[in-house]
This record gives C-alpha cells, sequence and structure tokens, in this order.
C-alpha cells in the first residue's frame, strides 16, 4: 500500500507542476515539498535528509512499477499494434517514462539519482527499438490492406496479393493527389514518431519510414514503364530504342515531380506533423525521394553525355526542356537542405544537355564539311544534304526559345565556343551553299550548273519563308538569298538560250537567215531534248523557267521569221521558205522542259 502511496504521490506532484504552468520535470521538487507535509517548522538536518531519501525510494519505486508496465509489453511477440487498447495503454507508460526522465536529469547534480537515470535511459533504449518495429508492422500492415480497387489502382492490379505493395496507376490528371495511407494509420504512425523523436530516435524512425515508402515509389515507377538503364546501358543501347525510353522518361517525370513527390510530401508532413523539430519530416521526404529522383536524372545524365550525332538534337532537346520544367517543382519541393544536392544536380544536368545540344551543332557542320561532292547529281535536282539541313533546321527551330537560352548561354566552360542562334542557323546554311558550290562543279554543262544551284536555293528559301527558322534568320537574310536566286536564274538564261536566240538576232543577207535558221531548229532541238530531262521540282519554279525560256525565244523567233518572209531575195520566187516552226510550236516544246524528278 505504501508503494501505491508513493506512486499517487508521485502523479499528484506532476499533476500540480502542470497546474502551476510549470515544466513536468518541477515534479521532483514538489515531490520533496509534498513529502515534507507533517514535518514541524524547525526541520533539523536529519529530518531534510530522511525526506530526500524517501524521494529517492518514491522515484525508485515509479521507475520499477513502469519497468514492469513497459517490460510486459516488450517481451511480448505480438505487435503491440495489433489491439488499440494496448497500443493506447503502451503510449501512455512511454509517456510517463519520457516525462521521469526528464525530471531525473532536472535533478542530475544530486548523485544518487544517477543510477536511476541510468535505468531510465536503458530503459527508454529498450522502448525505442520496440516503437521502431511497431512503426514498421504498422506500415507494412497498411500496405498489405490498401483498398486495390482505390482510384489510383489500376484495373490490371485487382488480383494483387495482400503480400504485395499496391501502387498507384499512371493518370494524366495532374491535379490529383495519391492518398496511400488511411487517416488512422496516419495517426498511429504520428503518434509513434513523436514519442521516438522525443526519445532521441528520430534518425531511426526516418530510417524505417523511408524505407517503405521508397519501395512504394520504386512500384509506382516501375508501373510507368521505363527500364532503369545504367549508365552503360544507355550507352550501348540503339539510339531508335532511346529515343522511345526518352518519352517514357519525360511522361514518368511528370507524374514524379506533380503527382508521386507531392503526395509523398504531404504524407510526410501529416507523419511527422507536431514534432519539436522539422529536420524529421525533410530528412524523411529527402531518403523517400533520392533514389527515385537520383535514378531518373542518371538516365538524363547519360544521353547528355552520349553520342553527339546530329540526329540526336530533338530528343536531347525534348530532355532538355524537360529539365527545365522539372527544376522550378524541385525549387518547390527541395527546399530544405537535405535535397538541395538533388537540385544542384538537375541544374548541372540540364548545363550538361545544353553541352550535349552546342556539340551536335558541331557535329552538324562536320557532317556539311564531310559530305563530299561525288558524281553529278542526277537532273540538278534538289541534293539529299539540302534537304536534310533545311528539314533539320526547320524542325530545330520549333524549340527556338531553348536553344536561344542554350546557344546565347554565355556563361561557358573557358574555351566552350558559343553563337547565338541566328548566327549559328547563318554559319550552317553558308556552309551547305559551299557545298553545294562544291557539287555544282561536278556538272560539265555549264546551264545545268545553275540550275542545280537555282533548285537548291528555291528550297532553302521556301523553307526558311514563313515560319520561325526565317524569323530567327531575318528579313535581311531572306532578301539576300533571293536576290541570289534570281541571279542564278539571269545565269542559267543567259548560259543556255540566249545563245539559241542569238542565232535569230541578225541582219545578214537571205541565205545567211536561212543557214541561221536551220541552225536555230538544231540548237533547239537539242537543247530542248536534254533540258526535258533535266529536274524543276517547285512547280512554281517550273513555270517561271518555262515563261522565262519562252520569254526570250518566241518574240526572237517571231521577229527572225517576219524579217525572212520580208527579205527582198524571196520576190519572184516560187512560194515562201520553209519555216520549221510556227511561235506556238515553239511554246508547246518550251512546256515540255524540265520534269517534276
Amino acid at each position: 500500500m505504501a508503494e501505491a502511496g508513493d506512486e499517487n504521490l508521485y502523479a499528484a506532484a506532476r499533476d500540480i507542476a502542470r497546474a502551476l504552468g510549470k515544466d513536468p520535470s518541477a515534479a521532483g521538487d514538489i515531490l520533496q515539498i509534498l513529502s515534507g507535509y507533517g514535518a514541524t517548522g524547525n526541520t533539523s538536518s536529519n529530518s531534510r535528509a530522511s525526506t530526500a531519501s524517501r524521494g529517492d525510494a518514491n522515484l525508485n519505486r515509479s521507475l520499477n512499477s513502469l519497468e514492469r508496465q513497459i517490460s510486459s509489453y516488450i517481451v511480448e511477440d505480438r505487435p503491440i499494434w495489433s489491439d488499440p487498447v494496448d497500443s493506447r495503454s503502451f503510449l501512455d507508460a512511454v509517456d510517463d517514462l519520457l516525462a521521469m526522465a526528464g525530471d531525473l536529469r532536472s535533478m542530475a547534480g544530486d548523485k544518487s539519482v544517477a543510477v536511476c537515470i541510468s535505468r531510465a535511459d536503458e530503459l527508454i533504449q529498450q522502448v525505442m527499438f520496440r516503437l521502431q518495429e511497431e512503426f514498421a508492422y504498422v506500415m507494412d500492415r497498411a500496405s498489405d490492406t490498401f483498398d486495390s480497387d482505390d482510384e489510383f489502382s489500376g484495373e490490371e492490379d485487382n488480383d494483387i496479393g495482400y503480400d504485395q505493395i499496391i501502387v498507384a496507376r499512371p493518370v494524366t490528371d495532374y491535379k490529383i493527389v495519391i492518398e496511400p495511407l488511411q487517416s488512422s494509420v496516419i495517426g498511429d504512425l504520428n503518434a509513434i514518431a513523436v514519442r521516438m523523436v522525443s526519445g532521441g530516435f528520430g534518425k531511426e524512425c526516418s530510417r524505417v519510414y523511408s524505407s517503405r515508402r521508397r519501395e512504394f515509389l520504386e512500384e509506382s515507377l516501375s508501373r510507368l514503364h521505363l527500364r532503369g538503364l545504367s549508365m552503360e546501358e544507355v550507352q550501348d543501347s540503339p539510339w531508335q530504342d532511346l529515343e522511345d525510353e526518352i518519352d517514357r522518361w519525360i511522361k514518368a517525370v511528370t507524374m514524379v515531380f506533380r503527382v508521386f513527390f507531392p503526395s509523398e510530401r504531404l504524407l510526410c508532413d501529416r507523419v511527422f506533423s507536431d514534432l519539436p523539430v522539422s529536420s524529421v519530416t525533410d530528412l524523411s521526404f529527402m531518403e523517400v525521394c533520392r533514389g527515385t529522383t537520383t535514378q531518373l536524372l542518371n538516365f538524363a545524365d547519360a544521353i547528355a553525355l552520349g553520342s553527339r550525332l546530329p540526329e540526336r538534337l530533338f530528343k536531347v532537346m525534348d530532355l532538355y526542356e524537360a529539365v527545365e520544367d522539372l527544376i522550378p517543382k524541385m525549387e518547390t519541393l527541395f527546399s530544405n537542405k537535405y535535397c538541395s544536392p538533388l537540385k544542384h544536380e538537375a541544374v548541372a544536368i540540364q548545363k550538361r544537355l545544353g553541352e550535349a545540344v552546342r556539340g551536335i551543332f558541331m557535329e552538324l557542320e562536320n557532317l556539311i564539311r564531310r559530305d563530299p561532292p561525288k558524281t553529278a547529281f542526277p537532273g540538278g535536282g534538289i541534293h539529299p544534304i539540302t534537304r536534310y539541313v533545311m528539314n533539320y533546321l526547320r524542325a530545330a527551330c520549333k524549340s527556338r526559345q531553348s536553344l536561344e537560352q542554350i546557344l546565347d548561354h554565355t556563361g561557358n566552360d573557358a574555351g566552350s565556343e558559343t553563337r547565338p542562334l541566328s548566327v549559328q542557323l547563318i554559319w550552317v546554311l553558308e556552309l551547305l551553299e559551299s557545298n553545294l558550290e562544291g557539287k555544282k562543279r561536278t556538272y560539265r554543262d555549264l546551264p545545268l550548273c545553275f540550275l542545280f544551284m537555282m533548285n537548291n536555293g528555291k528550297y532553302i528559301l521556301d523553307k526558311a519563308t514563313d515560319n520561325e527558322l526565317g524569323s530567327v534568320l531575318g528579313e535581311d537574310w531572306i532578301v539576300k538569298h533571293a536576290a541570289k536566286l534570281r541571279q542564278y536564274h539571269s545565269n542559267f538564261l543567259r548560259s543556255s538560250w540566249n545563245q539559241v536566240v542569238g542565232l535569230l538576232r541578225t541582219e545578214s543577207p537571205y541565205p545567211k537567215l536561212i543557214e541561221n535558221l536551220k541552225l536555230f531548229k538544231a540548237r533547239f532541238d537539242e537543247v530542248c531534248l536534254m533540258q526535258s530531262q533535266w529536274v524543276v521540282t517547285d512547280e512554281q519554279l517550273r513555270e517561271e523557267l518555262r515563261s522565262s525560256v519562252a520569254g526570250i525565244v518566241s518574240p526572237a523567233y517571231s521577229s527572225f521569221v517576219g524579217r525572212l518572209k520580208a527579205s527582198p531575195e524571196i520576190n519572184g520566187r516560187r512560194g515562201e521558205p520553209f519555216i520549221p516552226y510556227t511561235v506556238e510550236d515553239l511554246e508547246l516544246r518550251i512546256k515540255g522542259l524540265f520534269k517534276e524528278r
């Protein structure tokens, strides 16, 4: 009875301390006051010693009682949280133990209390180990009993066994929040977390929590069909396979940073609410997200460090823009000191992707330089290198803003050459035109050289008109290139048809006129036959050339025939001279010039 009375006395002391607005650790002082009731006003040193001795005995008895109560739970094989009544009673006992430990430490100057402090600390350690196990049990039980028909679970998962982790189904609505744990479970976890942090086991609690949530995230990420390639596997994979993986990566990273991580942050805040410090919450969230974030960033980094082949530009740009969109979300989600390294790594990888883009443009330049003249391209049509480069640049300019950001960047490493986007593109086109100039020399026929440059020049101009590419190149470039095209047109007519028409521009005597007419016919037939096999792909250019040829030939031929018929030499002769073609005949032949392909 005396022991029970002492325990009640200690509890009363703690209640009085709280009621007075004091820290419960003051219970020890109040206990000593209460223990002194009934003593005489003239208390001797012996009576004070007797009172202190009784106070120590009271603490020992209270500690013994708590130890017996708590040990009965610790030695249990079954989980304490399998029974709500047991879990509540256990938490009350833990609270009393932590409060008593605080009281004892407030009296740490008293050597007689040192043994009690040591016993209390040892018991706290045992309690924390058991709470750690219970925390894991509650999380595992929640995974086992989570409703597999939840709106975030895929239909194909309805047959998942209870021993597996239920994960979120990929969705396209990014305004949702996944709630993988029920409110009652979160309440249990929070209750345990608060005690573990108070007992100095915050890191251990965080470790258990983050390991379970990482499993959830890893399973969820696998549902997004990412292959989880290593750096070496990325380097060894065919580019076509990597293109598909990049598409999946962009969808996955969007889901992860817009749905999964915000949901994990919310869950983390709820589980670790009401803690005296926020570091456990931040540390836990970082540990949950670190593995998934690192896996995603490593893939982007492997692409950035890979080949610089020109065909890789567009997917590398997709990755660059995806990481760029990712960084503001990381600024919000990863604002604490523990997550800062992840955010800094994303910024570094975006920089490396930008360096990859600049390297790809350099490789494009090299590709143009290395494309040899070889043999003449049939018919003087549009060369494949022209089609490739122009379609490439036009497609690249769909990401104009990002390209300007990358190519105009002035903060690159020393020795890294940079050009504004407009300068870069104009330089590429100058290389292309220089390459085409070399290719035109493979033609033996001078007019065909000019036709080749005209065909390719027209294609270049058309691809750079009324779109982002033309906007980047600027109006001055468009005007200058159009002038070049007109010059090619003029040179083509002068080098071929002007010579043919020259046979008709003569004031020679009648016999000479007859001879020139024969020469004209032969030359006209020869040129028509030859140029009917030449290629002018663009319909507008084809009609312009035919019209230009007719505009030169028809008036000259009509005038020539008129002079011939009016010649005095035919007066008195029988009939008119033989005229091989009418003007309409010539124009019909001219309409047969140039084929589409």
